[in-house]
């Protein structure tokens, strides 16, 4: 099965900063349409506008996505909506990206829905090949833990080395080059980070074949 499913986070659908990450990346994932990819942002354009809760992945022998959404209904139900930390417009790494202000207690809701929806939907995950192990590994040096991660649940960014962020750039290694960006990026978003985020949801997307854009199947409200 080549197709990948992920769990993300993204705002309500009438939310002004979902426009906003649909308008800067030029692409709405919930849409049929996908227009061609800009150059500056391809990347981020082909995975949508998203917070990764749960990495992309192949389904396991015997999963099913049948199975996958009875899982996010289970998990949903249960589920009770909470604030967003507030955000702004920062660099991860050589990346803009949309981030938390401040560094997120591990206790904070947000990051136990990160680490919920890492371990409780593993089960559904193909394990990871030789070849998928060399692509993550040779992205950025991994430490230890980052490495250990990456071999138990196929991801180095998750639990204690997740941070929150919706990826708004590819790498932009010039300082000069970045720091324009980022100035742009954090005039754009501005407005809409006037409102606040209520987390009430959980998006399944799917990436219906390698390399192409992901797509939004599903919100999964909560209900707690």
């Amino acid at each position: 099965m080549s197709a990948r499913y992920a769990i993300y986070l993204t705002p309500p659908a009438d939310h002004p900063l979902w426009q906003a990450g649909c308008t800067w990346l030029g692409r709405d994932p919930s849409s049929d349409l996908a227009p061609s990819p800009p150059s500056r942002r391809a990347t981020p354009w082909r995975y949508g506008f998203h917070a990764t809760l749960k990495p992309p992945m192949r389904l396991a022998e015997g999963a099913s996505v049948q199975g996958l959404h009875a899982a996010l209904c289970a998990l949903s139900q249960r589920l009770q909506s909470f604030d967003m930390p507030a955000l702004e417009v920062g660099a991860l790494t050589d990346f803009i990206v949309l981030q938390a202000a401040a560094p997120l207690d591990p206790a904070h809701p947000l990051h136990v829905l990160a680490d919920t929806c890492v371990r409780e939907f593993d089960g559904f995950r193909d394990p990871l090949t030789a070849a998928d192990l060399q692509r993550l590994q040779s992205r950025h040096p991994l430490g230890a833990r980052e490495a250990e991660l990456l071999a138990r649940w196929g991801y180095p960014h998750v639990l204690d080395c997740w941070r929150f962020h919706c990826t708004l750039s590819d790498s932009v290694l010039d300082d000069g080059e970045r720091q324009v960006w980022l100035e742009l990026a954090r005039t754009f978003f501005s407005p809409a980070l006037e409102r606040p985020w209520r987390c009430d949801a959980l998006s399944l997307y799917v990436e219906p074949s390698a390399g192409a854009p992901m797509q939004l199947l599903r919100r999964y409200p909560f209900k707690g």
